[in-house]
């Protein structure tokens, strides 16, 4: 369960087998069935998610009470309500598992222990956070300059087996556009 973790973090820093233990002996691993919420609004977030297996979406309810996916979260990716989870206050945003999935959790005080005894994995979460930063940043790009169309043959171009596993409303939600708009754009093929 913790392996493709440890695996991760060695990507970007350098991580000891006892250190490897250490992180392992605190965190806790979890499972969630398809369609399974990890947060719904009102609730507080209490950790940050490491996928291990699966998929996770993290979705708002818009004004026109309309689904908007906002992030996916696959195997080697973290997905988590960073507001909720830096302020304790309640999260306006569901977390749910898209298929069945496991999930490393991550409790800020563990991880302030962790990399208090592991001064590595500060570096290690600051270039994660920065990959992520620089996606949200691309993401906001892709829907601004970009139209539906170019929006939707980028993605599949370079991310065909992630297409293959989202239902295709959720993809046209995350994409920024209607189911109806996809299946045409899927036709021109």
């Amino acid at each position: 369960m913790y392996t493709p973790l440890l695996q991760h973090i060695r990507k970007y820093v350098g991580l000891t087998d006892d250190e490897g233990m250490l992180i392992c002996s605190k965190l806790k691993s979890l499972q969630f069935k398809k369609k399974e919420y990890l947060l719904t609004p009102g609730k507080i977030c209490k950790a940050n998610y490491f996928v291990s297996k699966g998929l996770l979406r993290l979705y708002i309810i818009n004004q026109k009470g309309n689904e908007q996916i906002t992030h996916f979260g696959l195997e080697g990716w973290w997905l988590t309500d960073f507001g909720s989870l830096d302020s304790k206050q309640p999260s306006r945003v569901y977390l749910q598992a898209v298929e069945d999935t496991e999930v490393i959790a991550w409790e800020p005080a563990t991880q302030e222990e962790l990399i208090h005894a592991i001064p590595q994995l500060d570096t290690y979460f600051r270039k994660v956070l920065q990959r992520a930063y620089a996606a949200a940043q691309r993401r906001i790009e892709f829907i601004y300059c970009y139209t539906d169309e170019e929006r939707y043959r980028y993605f599949s171009t370079h991310f065909p087996g992630f297409i293959q596993r989202v239902p295709q409303y959720m993809l046209a939600s995350y994409l920024g556009f209607t189911p109806q708009f996809l299946s045409k754009i899927r036709a021109k093929k």
